[in-house]
């Protein structure tokens, strides 16, 4: 695990461990969660009801690794700073497409039972994985879940300072 440490202000400090996971990287956060024990944890826009994906997202996904460009990426998503475009395109460079054989084998109907410790969910709008039913559930569960307006589902991309301010007051 690499650690990160950001200061702010003077006096006493307090550490505060959090993980996050986006994508299937917030499902596999939500299956080790439990084993982690972290402080917090942010899920932004995770993988949890994969039944939402569209059956012909997955042969989608496996196009766009396999073929997509700089250039690409960047039409795609207008909204994105160039490091973010050269961070997707290096992602996709090391992605292992047969992964996404075994995602197709997941309960797709998958969502957490419980929070387990002070969790936050970041959805976009609208979310890939997570519908209205998914998120008044995970409320139910003990979720915090706050919608990022206007984005995809890499809100941190495509909206920095909307991922930002959904963070406010939680972490």
């Amino acid at each position: 695990m690499k650690l990160n440490v950001h200061e702010r202000g003077s006096g006493d400090r307090v550490a505060l461990l959090v993980h996050g996971g986006h994508s299937l990287g917030g499902l596999a956060l939500a299956l080790a969660v439990d084993r982690l024990r972290p402080g917090r944890v942010v899920y932004s826009d995770p993988g949890f009801s994969l039944r939402n994906v569209p059956a012909a997202a997955t042969a989608a996904m496996r196009e766009m690794v396999g073929s997509s460009t700089v250039e690409g990426i960047r039409a795609r998503n207008p909204r994105w700073s160039e490091e973010d475009v050269a961070a997707e395109a290096a992602g996709f460079g090391l992605f292992d497409v047969a992964f996404l054989d075994g995602v197709a084998e997941f309960d797709g109907a998958y969502l957490p039972e419980r929070a387990g410790v002070p969790s936050l969910v970041q959805l976009a709008d609208p979310s890939l994985c997570v519908d209205a039913e998914g998120a008044a559930l995970l409320r139910e569960r003990g979720f915090e879940v706050r919608v990022v307006p206007g984005t995809g589902h890499c809100i941190h991309r495509d909206d920095l300072e909307g991922f930002l301010r959904s963070l406010e007051g939680w972490v």
